[in-house]
């Protein structure tokens, strides 16, 4: 999963919805938040980006099929 990285002034916002809640969903919601720190990041290896693309059509039968893919407004 991606990160989202919030600047001080998104991180004020938020906290100024959730001061308002009760105090039992202020703890449900620090449990939550301290156990995502906890979620280790996948790696992924760079050799699964790579690889010959499988397919038998040949590159006219590719160029056809994305033109009639194509969907104008």
């Amino acid at each position: 999963m991606a990160n989202l990285t919030l600047n001080n002034k998104a991180i004020e916002k938020y906290f100024g919805l959730l001061k308002g809640l009760d105090n039992l969903s202020k703890k449900k919601l620090i449990i939550k938040l301290t156990e995502s720190l906890d979620i280790k990041e996948e790696k992924v290896e760079i050799r699964t980006l790579f690889g010959a693309w499988e397919d038998d059509k040949d590159s006219d039968e590719i160029i056809k099929d994305i033109r009639e893919s194509r969907e104008f407004r």
